[in-house]
C-alpha cells in the first residue's frame, strides 16, 4: 500500500501542520541565512561539499540530480568551491569528456568542520527528547523523507522535451565567453591547453558570430538560466555545396550523459543533410567518448597528424561524414 486515504479535513488539518514545521525547521537550520553551518557558503554548496566528501570521485551531474539542482547552478557552485581551492576535478579513466569531483585537504577540513557543527545542533537538540521520542522522530521523519523523494521522481521532466526547449539558434548574449571558458576548461584539463588557446577560440568564434545570420553557417546552443552550457557550429561557404566544417562542439560536463550533446549534433546534422554533400571536424586523439559519438553518427577517421597550432604538441584527428541526401 503505498498511501492511506485521510478524510479531508484531517488531512487538510495535516498537510498545514507539516508544512508549519517545515518552515520552523528550514529557520532554525540556517537555511535563510546567507551561510550554512558556520561555513561562509550558501546552504547548496554546503551540501555539495558533504556528498562529495560522502561520495569521492562522484561526477558533477550525479551531484546535480542528489542536490535536486540544474545543471547551470551545480555548476556555479563547483566553480566557487575550486576557486576557494576546496575541490579538485580528475578526468575519468573511462571517459575522457568527463571529470569526477573530490575534495582538497582544505576542503575535508572544511567538511569536518561541518559535520562538528551539524553533530553537535542535532545532538543539543535530542537531549530535549526521550530515547523512545527520538526513534519515533527519525522513523517519522524517513517516512516523510522518503515521500518527497519519490514525488519528486516523478515530477522529473522527459529528458528529450526539456532539451528541446533550451537549445537556442544564433548568437545569444555571452555565449562567446561561455562557449571559450567552455573549451579552456575542458582542454586544460586533457591536453594542457592554456591562455593560446582560450584566445584563439574567443577570437574566432567571435568572427564567426559577427557574420550569423549567414547562409551555410549556423550556431546552436544548450541555455539554462542565461548562461551557454553547450555548442556546436556548422561554418561553410553555401556557394560550394559540398563540404561543411562542424566546429565548437563542446558540452558542460554537468551535462554529460543527459543526451544534450547528441541532440546539438543531430540538429547540425538536419542542417547539414539539407546543404551540403559532406562534412568534416577536427579533434584530438585519446578522446574516446567524442568519438564513439561521431562513429554512431556517420563519421569515419580520415586522416591523422601531429600538430601545435593549438598551443601545445597534440594529435589531432579528421573524420568526415556523407550527408544523407549523397549516401
Amino acid at each position: 500500500m503505498d498511501y492511506v486515504e485521510l478524510s479531508e479535513k484531517s488531512r487538510d488539518h495535516t498537510i498545514l501542520e507539516l508544512r508549519d514545521f517545515s518552515r520552523k525547521l528550514v529557520r532554525e537550520l540556517g537555511f535563510m541565512r546567507n551561510t550554512l553551518a558556520d561555513s561562509d557558503l550558501a546552504p547548496s554548496a554546503v551540501h555539495a561539499v558533504i556528498e562529495i566528501g560522502l561520495a569521492p570521485g562522484l561526477q558533477a551531474r550525479d551531484l546535480a540530480d542528489t542536490l535536486r539542482l540544474d545543471k547551470s547552478n551545480t555548476s556555479r557552485q563547483l566553480a566557487k568551491l575550486e576557486s576557494l581551492g576546496l575541490v579538485t576535478r580528475e578526468t575519468a579513466s573511462d571517459d575522457g569528456r568527463s571529470s569526477r569531483l573530490f575534495l582538497t585537504a582544505t576542503g575535508k577540513k572544511l567538511r569536518q568542520k561541518i559535520d562538528r557543527f551539524a553533530t553537535d545542533q542535532v545532538s543539543n537538540a535530542l537531549r530535549r527528547l526521550v530515547p523512545a521520542d527520538q526513534q519515533t522522530l527519525v522513523r517519522s521523519l524517513a517516512l516523510y523523507t522518503d515521500a518527497l523523494a519519490q514525488d519528486n521522481v516523478k515530477k522529473t521532466p522527459r529528458a528529450g522535451a526539456s532539451i528541446d526547449e533550451k537549445i537556442m539558434e544564433g548568437y545569444q548574449p555571452g555565449c562567446i565567453g561561455d562557449i571559450a571558458s567552455l573549451h579552456a576548461r575542458f582542454y586544460s584539463q586533457v591536453a594542457s591547453f592554456g591562455v593560446f588557446f582560450e584566445k584563439k577560440v574567443a577570437t574566432e568564434l567571435a568572427e564567426f558570430a559577427m557574420a550569423l545570420p549567414s547562409p551555410g553557417k549556423a550556431l546552436w546552443l544548450y541555455v539554462e538560466n542565461g548562461r551557454s552550457l553547450a555548442s556546436i557550429a556548422i561554418d561553410a561557404d553555401h556557394a560550394n555545396a559540398r563540404l561543411a566544417h562542424l566546429r565548437w562542439f563542446i558540452v558542460d560536463e554537468s551535462l554529460r550523459g543527459s543526451g544534450v550533446g547528441r541532440r546539438l549534433l543531430s540538429k547540425a546534422l538536419e542542417f547539414v543533410d539539407r546543404e551540403f554533400d559532406e562534412t568534416y571536424l577536427w579533434t584530438f586523439k585519446s578522446l574516446d567518448a567524442a568519438r564513439h559519438l561521431y562513429e554512431s553518427s556517420g563519421f569515419q577517421s580520415t586522416e591523422e597528424a601531429e600538430g601545435s597550432q593549438w598551443g601545445t604538441h597534440v594529435i589531432e584527428q579528421k573524420f568526415n561524414r556523407r550527408s544523407d541526401r549523397t549516401s
